[in-house]
């Protein structure tokens, strides 16, 4: 059963409230997303620890209802 891209933005937003996310149905089915996440938390962290993040607030979703997650995270940018 696919995941809709408004529940994963539900979870990532519940588990790191300022983030800003932008989803990307890669195959046209709800099944396989790609997600670019975009969160203050993230500044000062390795690449690693922001993903690492992100699958937290997904929780068991990831690798369950949700099994294809292309994932790009990022920090504002400051001007």
């Amino acid at each position: 059963m696919p995941m809709p891209a408004e529940e994963i933005v539900s979870l990532i937003v519940a588990g790191i409230p300022d983030a800003q996310v932008e989803m990307t149905d890669l195959a046209g089915d709800n099944n396989h997303w790609a997600a670019r996440v975009v969160s203050e938390s993230f500044r000062g962290l390795p690449r690693l620890k922001q993903q690492r993040a992100v699958y937290a607030a997904l929780g068991d979703k990831m690798g369950g209802v949700l099994h294809a997650l292309q994932l790009t995270t990022a920090v504002p940018v400051q001007e």
